[in-house]
C-alpha cells in the first residue's frame, strides 16, 4: 500500500458522459478540486440535516467564486426519507429559486442524498448537471460512481429512477472522520463486495487491513477508496446500463434489498443488508457447487469483522422464505417472475443465475436460523 497523495484521480470513461473521480483529503473546501465542474449561474447544493451543519457552508464557499448564486436544500435524514415526498422538496426549492438550465446540483451526503439528487437533477428541467460530492464510504465507493438515481416505493427498493451521469465526483477522505462506526461498517460492506466479484487479491488486502480501516487509517481508507472506485469504473464502462456485467455489482443486494423493505426502510442500514445478502448469496454459490464450505466461512468471517449481521433477519413468522421470495420477485434483476442472484465461484468471479425457490427458501432457512 502507498502513502497516500494528495489527490487520485479515477477516470469514468463513457464517451461524451465520461468524468473523473477525485480522491484525496481537504477536497471538500478547496475551490481547485471543482474545477472540472460544469460552468453554470446558479450551483444548489442538497444535503440533509446530519451532513448540512457540518460542511455545507465549506462547500459553499469553494462554490461562490465559480457561481453567481449558490443555493442549500436541507433534506431529512434516512433511507425511509427516500421517498416523492422528499423529492419533491428539491423541485421545491429549485422552482421557488426560479433555477433554469443553467443550474448545476451538488450532492452533498451518502447514499440516499446522492440518489435523490441525481434523480432530480435527470427530472428538472428534464436534465441538468449534477456533481457528487459523497460523506460516507459506502458512498465513495460505490453509490456516488456509475449513473444510478432513483427513490424507492413500498414494494421495492430503487424501483423508480434513471441512469443519470454525474459530472464529477469529489471524495474527500477528511469526511470519514466524522462517520460514525455504524456507517462505516455499512460502508465496508461495499468495500468488501469487490474482492469476490472481480478481484480476490483485493479480498486478500481488505482481510489483512481491516483493522486498519475500521481505525479510519488514511492511507487504508485512501487505497480502499480507489481500488474500489477502480473496479466500478472497469464494470460501468463496459455496461453501463446494467444489461450484462454491471449486474454483478449487486452481489448480496438481492437478497439485502428484501431485507430492507420487508424490515421497512432505515431499520437496517443499505450496507448492513448487502452484508448480511453477501453473506446468504455465498451460501446459495454454495449449494449450485460454485464454491465450498471453507470460502462461505471466510467472507462470513469477514463480514463480522467488520462490524455487520451475518445472521438473516426474520420478515414472516407464518411464511418467512416465502416472504423474502414474494419481495425479491419485484427485484430489478427478476425476469418474467424469475429471481436472478449474483453469485460467485471463489476465483474473484461473479455471474447471474436463477436457481429454484426451494434451493432458496432452503438458504433464506439457513441463514435466519444461524
Amino acid at each position: 500500500m502507498q502513502p497516500i497523495s494528495a489527490v487520485q484521480r479515477v477516470p469514468i470513461a463513457l464517451g461524451d458522459r465520461s468524468y473523473t473521480i477525485a480522491i484525496g483529503p481537504g477536497l471538500l473546501g478547496d475551490p481547485a478540486a471543482f474545477a472540472e465542474a460544469p460552468p453554470a449561474a446558479t450551483a444548489v447544493i442538497v444535503s440533509n440535516f446530519t451532513v448540512a451543519p457540518l460542511y455545507a457552508q465549506r462547500l459553499a464557499d469553494a462554490l461562490a467564486g465559480r457561481y453567481a448564486r449558490v443555493h442549500q436544500v436541507v433534506l431529512p435524514d434516512g433511507e425511509s426519507f427516500k421517498t416523492w415526498e422528499t423529492l419533491n422538496l428539491i423541485f421545491d426549492a429549485l422552482l421557488g429559486h426560479g433555477c433554469d438550465r443553467k443550474t448545476v446540483l451538488y450532492a452533498l451526503g451518502g447514499g440516499v442524498v446522492g440518489d435523490m439528487t441525481g434523480f432530480a437533477a435527470a427530472s428538472y428541467m428534464r436534465g441538468v448537471p449534477f456533481v457528487q460530492v459523497p460523506t460516507t464510504l459506502l458512498a465513495q465507493v460505490d453509490s456516488s460512481v456509475g449513473g444510478k438515481t432513483g427513490i424507492n416505493h413500498p414494494l421495492g427498493k430503487n424501483m423508480i429512477g434513471a441512469f443519470y451521469q454525474p459530472r464529477l465526483v469529489i471524495c474527500d477522505l477528511d469526511t470519514l472522520r466524522t462517520l460514525p462506526d455504524r456507517e462505516l461498517s455499512a460502508g465496508l460492506a461495499e468495500v468488501i463486495k469487490y474482492g469476490p466479484i472481480a478481484d480476490l487479491a483485493f479480498l486478500d488486502w481488505i482481510e489483512a487491513n481491516l483493522d486498519a480501516l475500521l481505525a479510519r487509517d488514511p492511507a487504508a481508507l485512501a487505497h480502499a477508496v480507489k481500488r474500489s472506485c477502480e473496479i466500478k469504473a472497469w464494470v460501468v464502462s463496459q455496461d453501463e446500463r446494467e444489461s450484462g456485467l454491471r449486474a454483478i455489482l449487486n452481489f448480496g443486494h438481492t437478497f439485502g434489498h428484501a431485507i430492507e423493505a420487508g424490515l421497512g426502510y432505515g431499520e437496517w442500514l443499505h450496507g448492513e443488508a448487502v452484508g448480511c445478502g453477501m453473506v446468504m448469496a455465498a451460501r446459495l454459490s454454495l449449494c449450485l457447487g460454485l464454491v465450498d464450505a471453507a470460502f462461505v466461512q471466510r467472507l462470513t468471517a469477514l463480514v463480522a469483522r467488520a462490524g455487520l449481521p451475518v445472521r438473516a433477519p426474520v420478515l414472516d413468522t407464518q411464511d418467512n422464505a416465502g416472504r423474502y421470495l414474494a419481495l425479491m420477485r419485484v427485484d430489478k434483476k427478476a425476469e418474467g417472475g424469475e429471481i436472478k442472484f449474483v453469485v460467485v465461484d471463489g476465483s474473484g468471479t461473479a455471474q447471474m443465475r436463477g436457481t429454484p425457490d426451494q434451493m432458496v427458501r432452503e438458504v433464506i432457512d439457513q441463514s435466519c436460523a444461524t
